[in-house]
């Protein structure tokens, strides 16, 4: 798949979610096969008034390439200034413009998926970054605001018109949030409206679930979301699929080895006091399925310190090697 004169190598794509898609997960979901990859979401009108807390989230890996900074905002100004700078603090290949959060914070200012409510404005914004950077830009959306005004379809033709490169459709509207199922049939109209590359976004939490929205939409990639959370081993997983190939399975001790080298890089790119407060999440995630597993989500969420965090994970790991 090409993005402007950029190769993706891969199907697979890591979908930008706030608070998740930090550089040390970015990188692991890299590892297993995500070919493509986008920064937690970075405020414009932040970067506009020099927010020193926002150039973090700008940090790309060394070896995270192709990836791109993920921009939201809804003055077109502001966003063509902060593209520049973006750019220029992150050494990205690509600029995303975020219009599918559904965050009431974010739609409040009329910003994420609230400017697809402003189709006029929304242009605006794409067409500012186009001009403003001599790097692709593309642009993920949902299928509308909500099920009365599901204008997928005009907004990705006005992105093509921008001059976007790659647009990323998630199949629910914003009065959806993340409930209900994911229209995959609108991707596929969104698909058959441009000429330009269309990702798929929406329930992919296992390979069949990659290979079925495929079929369904036929888009030119699949961007995971949720279904990485807790789980990076689905790219692995479906990069297995798209080859025909078995599909690996998950050991007890790779999942284990997993949650305490996201620990370890947590703390390394935030310090341990949110590091910590982090993982709780994330390790809740990792033990989805696993058997005791609300027990012991219900024990790290008392976790204050890296070494209280580690000693749930040993006694837990070794609970389960006594039961297997």
């Amino acid at each position: 798949m090409k993005i402007g004169k950029i190769t993706i190598n891969s199907k697979l794509a890591l979908a930008p979610m706030a608070g998740v898609t930090d550089l040390g997960f970015r990188t692991v979901c890299r590892e297993l096969g995500a070919g493509y990859t986008v920064t937690e979401m970075v405020s414009a009108k932040a970067l506009c008034y020099q927010d020193k807390k926002s150039l973090p989230l700008l940090e790309l890996g060394g070896g995270e390439h192709p990836a791109a900074v993920q921009l939201f905002g809804s003055d077109p100004y502001c966003m063509e200034q902060a593209a520049g700078i973006a750019a220029e603090k992150s050494g990205a290949d690509i600029l995303d413009i975020n219009m599918g959060c559904p965050v009431h914070k974010i739609v409040a200012n009329g910003e994420g998926s609230a400017l697809m409510k402003d189709p006029e404005r929304a242009y605006a914004c794409l067409a500012a970054l186009v001009d403003a950077v001599d790097l692709p830009v593309t642009v993920k959306f949902r299928a509308g605001w909500d099920e009365e005004h599901r204008n997928a379809v005009e907004i990705v033709q006005l992105a093509e018109k921008a001059g976007v490169a790659v647009v990323a459709v998630h199949g629910r509207t914003r009065g959806q949030f993340y409930s209900g199922r994911a229209d995959w049939d609108i991707i596929r109209q969104v698909k058959e409206a441009v000429s330009i590359p269309v990702l798929g976004n929406g329930d992919v939490f296992s390979a069949q679930d990659a290979l079925d929205l495929l079929e369904a939409s036929h888009c030119d990639g699949i961007m995971i979301a949720r279904g990485a959370q807790g789980n990076p081993w689905i790219f692995r997983e479906v990069k297995a699929a798209l080859a025909g190939l078995p599909i690996p399975p998950v050991t007890l001790e790779e999942r284990f080895t997993m949650v305490r080298r996201h620990l370890r890089d947590l703390i390394a790119f935030k310090g341990e006091k949110v590091a910590i407060r982090e993982m709780r999440h994330h390790g809740a995630c990792y033990f989805t399925g696993l058997p005791h597993s609300a027990r012991y989500r219900n024990v790290i969420n008392q976790c204050l310190t890296r070494d209280a965090f580690e000693q749930v994970l040993e006694e837990y790991e070794g609970e389960l090697e006594k039961g297997e």
